[in-house]
């Protein structure tokens, strides 16, 4: 029987300098920082600007950042995995991008699209690769320039999103530690409420798909709200159950980064104390597959080995799902 399990031996992080505050777009929008605030939970997000500045430039900046942590040379990189909905380009794939950029010769490299859910998506990914005994070294990324899809004209979306990247890196290990379940789900009638209509495919962009707004990210907040609030919370109290965890045996849930009431709800489906949340929502927002790996950057010093893990995301799509994950190691 193989023993092999992928852990978290390192994460990495990026964002950048730009903070956009709720003052600011009070003077963008009708809104207003106790409107947003209370509703949401964010106070600010970071926003990357400059001339051709695509999400690779994030992507490998917290990459870099992985590989100086945990001094490893990006040469002995076998695969790189980048979920992201906001590509530099539909092709090649960022994750091309960012492993030419760090130096990573020796890694094959692909992009995942499952929006919010795409980390972990790309996580179990990484970590099938190497549980199989293929590869013995895989960087994971999750990261998203959502403004470069967000209409500052409309309140209901230019309030969450923000910018920014995560890299994590999964070794093998025979330790009792690692990935040790996920759950993944996806329903496609989602479609119709959290969207991107046109620069795909179906509607190639043209003078008209701008004129109307279609290039931007749509969304019906209350259906969205309603979904992700059952789903994430079900989801994670599903992975729980599966693995005989109670709500005390849980030292950290690492939820999704949307909307702190949707985070509050999943934890108290889950019996988790507020304490045992990680949360980051009120500096940089709902950054997409960013938000997950940019929370284990933001918490790494505070996770010792052994802790036991829940990440939980929902995602346009629909897409959801649970990953349980055992911590590796204990930061210096």
């Amino acid at each position: 029987m193989n023993n092999v399990k992928a852990a978290i031996t390192g994460v990495g992080g990026y964002v950048p300098d730009y903070i956009l505050t709720n003052k600011e777009l009070e003077t963008m929008v009708e809104t207003s920082d106790e409107w947003i605030t209370s509703r949401t939970g964010i106070k600010e997000r970071r926003i990357l600007k400059g001339e051709n500045q695509g999400v690779s430039v994030m992507g490998a900046a917290a990459v870099k950042d992985l590989l100086t942590k945990t001094k490893t040379d990006p040469k002995d990189i076998d695969l790189i995995i980048f979920a992201t909905v906001t590509p530099d380009m539909p092709f090649p794939a960022s994750a091309n991008i960012v492993a030419a950029e760090v130096g990573a010769t020796n890694a094959f490299s692909f992009d995942i699209s499952a929006a919010c859910s795409g980390f972990i998506y790309a996580l179990t990914t990484g970590a099938k690769y190497i549980e199989s005994g293929m590869y013995k070294k895989v960087i994971v990324i999750g990261g998203d320039k959502m403004s470069s899809i967000i209409n500052y004209k409309d309140r209901t979306t230019c309030i969450i999103f923000g910018d920014g990247a995560g890299a994590v890196l999964l070794e093998p290990t025979t330790d009792q530690v690692g990935i040790i379940d996920s759950i993944h789900r996806s329903d496609g009638t989602g479609a119709n409420y959290l969207n991107m209509k046109a620069g795909g495919s179906r509607i190639p962009a043209s003078h008209e798909s701008i004129d109307q707004h279609l290039h931007y990210v749509y969304q019906e907040g209350a259906s969205v709200f309603k979904f992700a609030v059952t789903n994430m919370a079900d989801i994670s109290a599903k992975i729980m159950e599966r693995n005989n965890l109670k709500g005390d045996d849980v030292s950290w849930l690492a939820p999704h980064q949307a909307n702190k009431r949707i985070i509050d709800a999943t934890a108290d489906r889950m019996g988790i104390t507020e304490d045992k949340v990680m949360m980051n929502i009120e500096k940089y927002g709902n950054t997409t597959a960013g938000t997950i790996p940019l929370l284990l950057w933001d918490y790494e010093k505070k996770l010792k080995k052994g802790d036991n893990i829940i990440i939980a995301a929902f995602g346009g799509g629909f897409t959801w799902g649970s990953v349980y994950v055992k911590w590796a190691y204990t930061a210096n």
